[in-house]
Parts: structure tokens; C-alpha cells; sequence
């Protein structure tokens, strides 16, 4: 039985067990590992895992799981983006980032605003995102005949940063748009790297300034740091016997799953 719930039913942040028995934590710190690893094997959204596994249990508030989800993701990006900088296309990342700056700032708000006052409307963002996300990414979208102009990829890092914001996961919105530019594959991965490392890294401060980084959070990122590392290198020396195609529709059927089962979730509890 967990202690120190709040009035609802999350568990408060801040508390000097870091606000879960053993078994909720070796279970986090699990799903840390296995999204750290299918990253590594399929190269995309640990976020989105983490986001939807531990949001959708609520084993731990939605602020607290999202500033420990930046944390990691931030440093898994760092490192897949050593040696690879070069292959950043610079004026996507840099327009991209000019409208991130302002939605990450909106998602936090938000995110802090809807947990303090709509819960329950928070978790049926967290669901819809989800659901939403896992459907996108599903779909192969067709590179465009030029690159996007400017004006179009500040609004694409606006609404990434808004989701980067409110749930430390940008990939559903600046994932489909960078794979729409005729770029090679190389240079689009790099991108994305670059972007969604901006994306975490510029939560972090500002949640940061806020006084978010307390210590919960800093307990919960330290101790997956070492199974994210782990995690990313045994998904590149091991991989699954299953091709990368079919972990990739695996992890996206369960993560539509999970986003249905917490909307269905929600309107059971507000009926």
C-alpha cells in the first residue's frame, strides 16, 4: 500500500521516501530501463514509454514524473547526438527552437495549473497525447518536395514545445515533421536530436527557476540514470530477436492501448 497520498490519489512529491514503497520503485525504475532500451533499438520515444506507463499506473504526480522524464531523456539525447552534430540542419533546429522557447514555458504553466486544479482533465490530455502520438507514429509520413519555410516550422516548435512542456515529450509532433522534409535520414535524426535535446533541457531550467527540481525528482533521474545508460547500450550490443518493424508496431499498439485505457479511465471516474 503506498503512503502519502494526495486528495487525488497521486502520490505527494517531495516526501523523504521519494513517495513510493519498494516494489512502485523497482517497477519506475523498470520501465526506465525497457524504454531506455527500446530507444536504443528502435530510436524512438522513450518519453512517450515513460510518460504512459507511470503516468497511466499514477505512481507518481504528473510535475514530478515529467521534470524526471526531462532529465533522462535530456541525457539520453545528449548522447546519441555525440559525433553527430555536423549532420544538424541549422535552420530548422534554430527556427524550430524559437518557437519551442515560448511553448515549453505555456506547457509548463499548464501542466502545473490542470494538476493543482483539473486533474482529471489533465489526465485526459495525457491520454489523448497519447493516443494521438502512438497513431502518428504509425503512419510513414511522405517527405515534402522542399523544406518547410520558417514561418511553418516556428509553429511546428511551438506546438512541440507546448506538448515538450506540459509532458517532456515533443516526438509526436516534431517527429512526424522532420521526417517530412526531403532531407536525408541522417541529417533528419540529427535534427530531431538536437531539437528534443533543446526541448528538455530548456524545461528543465525553467522548471528549475520554479523550484520543480526538488527531491523526488532528483532521487528518481539519479537512480535511472545508470539503467538508462545501461539500458542504451545493451539495445545497441543486444537487440531482440524481433525485427526492429515489429518492436516498433508492438511498442506503438501498447502505447495506444494505454492512452485509450486512461481516457476510459477518466470519463469512468467523472461519470
Amino acid at each position: 500500500m503506498r503512503a502519502g497520498l494526495d486528495s487525488s490519489g497521486y502520490l505527494m512529491p517531495g516526501m523523504a521516501d521519494w513517495g513510493m514503497d519498494p516494489p512502485a520503485l523497482f517497477f519506475a525504475l523498470s520501465v526506465m530501463f525497457i524504454a531506455s532500451y527500446v530507444q536504443a533499438v528502435a530510436g524512438f520515444a522513450m518519453g512517450m514509454i515513460l510518460i504512459a506507463v507511470l503516468g497511466g499506473v499514477r505512481i507518481v504526480d504528473f510535475p514530478t514524473l515529467a521534470a524526471v522524464v526531462s532529465l533522462l531523456s535530456m541525457l539520453n539525447s545528449g548522447i546519441a547526438l555525440l559525433g553527430d552534430v555536423k549532420n544538424v540542419d541549422r535552420r530548422i533546429w534554430f527556427w524550430l527552437g524559437v518557437g519551442q522557447l515560448p511553448g515549453i514555458c505555456l506547457g509548463v504553466w499548464l501542466i502545473t495549473a490542470l494538476y493543482q486544479q483539473q486533474v482529471l482533465l489533465l489526465e485526459l490530455c495525457l491520454g489523448l497525447f497519447i493516443t494521438l502520438g502512438g497513431l502518428s507514429m504509425m503512419l510513414r509520413p511522405e517527405p515534402q518536395a522542399e523544406p518547410s519555410r520558417s514561418p511553418q516550422t516556428f509553429v511546428v516548435g511551438f506546438l512541440g514545445g507546448t506538448l515538450g512542456g506540459m509532458f517532456a515529450a515533443s516526438g509526436p509532433i516534431i517527429g512526424w515533421f522532420g521526417y517530412r522534409q526531403p532531407l536525408p535520414v541522417g541529417a533528419i535524426r540529427a535534427t530531431l536530436l538536437a531539437s528534443f535535446l533543446f526541448t528538455t533541457s530548456t524545461r528543465t531550467v525553467v522548471v528549475g527557476v520554479q523550484g520543480g527540481l526538488g527531491e523526488t525528482v532528483l532521487a528518481l533521474a539519479a537512480m535511472g540514470i545508470p539503467l538508462v545508460v545501461l539500458g542504451a547500450w545493451l539495445g545497441r550490443a543486444f537487440p531482440p530477436l524481433l525485427s526492429e518493424t515489429a518492436l516498433r508496431r508492438g511498442a506503438f499498439v501498447l502505447l495506444i492501448l494505454m492512452g485509450c485505457w486512461i481516457c476510459f479511465s477518466v470519463l469512468m471516474r467523472a461519470l
